[in-house]
């Protein structure tokens, strides 16, 4: 039933402490010949200066590769970074960072052709190994782009550890939220031509289940970052066989997208607009939402709207934007009339239950 030819995995996945001490080893590994190939580093400055140590380490084992520091995820300076690989005949691109730093990285060696190695600094969001880029293009506008997916992953378990536990937090909403998504997705299904891969809804629902069921709790502990590791870049994975982010990505979504888009002065992580969102879409779904409720007050993940300046008014104009963020996607807000009333009692709910 695979509707897909072909699909792209990484060479390697490694989860280790003090990982990026010893990156050249792990890469000689398994993809000898970029060794002594010309490779550049990216990352953002105040990352630079807080792991100067690492960051240089990495730079001395790839041949004293240039290290580049980006400003901003945008479509251009993606573009200018391609430019310089191809010009200099760069053949390896390491990124080193959060979400901003590996979209950039990642869509600059797809359009450059170079080898793309992925070391995130946090575990914020699945975008480390999914097949898209998220860019800025013009103003606060952001488009979502495909793209090759990494072909190394490298994660230092003791940099996570060290990482804000916001970020982390941000991750396990990004990997929770694949319960509606999946829902979503199969509704979808059912009401177009369109087919559900087996294989990546099953690796998605895996993500899902691996963080939603983890008996360790402590979110810096070595276990539990190598099952948040491991689980976002299954939904990545799950992404790239199904040649679209349906796998990972629903209503839930869309509201995440309308508060990013629309609002961008409401402080929020993706990854935490994306958990809040799906507490409502599972109520829409007719699914019951006290499992995702308990589960994210045990992490102490705070989902409520109003800590985060969000008002009625705002919230019910969110969801109203989410059926048009993304137009053609078919999710449960399709089913739906705005029910004002409904949201009210949701909101107020939420209010009560962090």
């Amino acid at each position: 039933m695979n509707q897909h030819t072909r699909f792209n995995l990484p060479i390697c996945l490694a989860v280790e402490d003090d990982a990026l001490f010893h990156t050249d080893e792990i890469v000689k590994c398994y993809i000898p010949d970029i060794i002594g190939q010309k490779t550049i580093v990216v990352s953002e400055q105040f990352l630079i200066d807080l792991y100067n140590e690492k960051i240089s380490e990495i730079s001395r084992d790839f041949g004293n590769a240039e290290i580049i520091s980006i400003s901003n995820a945008s479509f251009d300076e993606a573009v200018a970074i391609a430019k310089k690989i191809c010009i200099e005949d760069i053949k390896v691109i390491i990124g080193v960072g959060g979400g901003r730093v590996l979209d950039t990285a990642k869509y600059a060696a797809h359009i450059s052709k170079a080898v793309y190695i992925c070391i995130p600094t946090s575990l914020s969001n699945d975008s480390l190994a999914s097949p898209f880029s998220v860019l800025e293009t013009e103003g606060k506008a952001r488009k979502t782009i495909p793209c090759k997916i990494p072909t190394a992953i490298i994660v230092d378990t003791n940099m996570i550890a060290s990482a804000p536990v916001g970020q982390t937090l941000s991750g396990i909403g990004d990997t929770i939220a694949k319960h509606t998504a999946l829902y979503d997705w199969k509704l979808s299904a059912s009401k177009t031509s369109s087919k559900v891969d087996d294989f990546a809804y099953a690796l998605s629902r895996m993500s899902y289940d691996s963080v939603y069921h983890c008996d360790e709790k402590d979110l810096k502990s070595r276990v539990f970052i190598r099952i948040l590791s491991r689980a976002l870049v299954m939904g990545g994975l799950a992404m790239e066989i199904a040649g679209s982010s349906r796998p990972c990505s629903g209503s839930e979504h869309l509201f995440a997208h309308a508060i990013e888009e629309y609002y961008p002065q409401i402080k929020i992580s993706h990854g935490i607009a994306v958990a809040m969102g799906s507490i409502p879409a599972c109520i829409f779904q007719g699914q019951s939402p006290d499992g995702l409720i308990n589960f994210f007050r045990h992490y102490g993940l705070d989902f409520n709207p109003a800590d985060y300046g969000i008002d009625k008014d705002m919230f019910e104009d969110m969801w109203l934007k989410a059926r048009e963020v993304r137009k053609g996607r078919i999710t449960i807000l399709s089913e739906l009339k705005n029910d004002r009333t409904q949201l009210d009692e949701i909101y107020d709910m939420m209010n009560r239950m962090v």
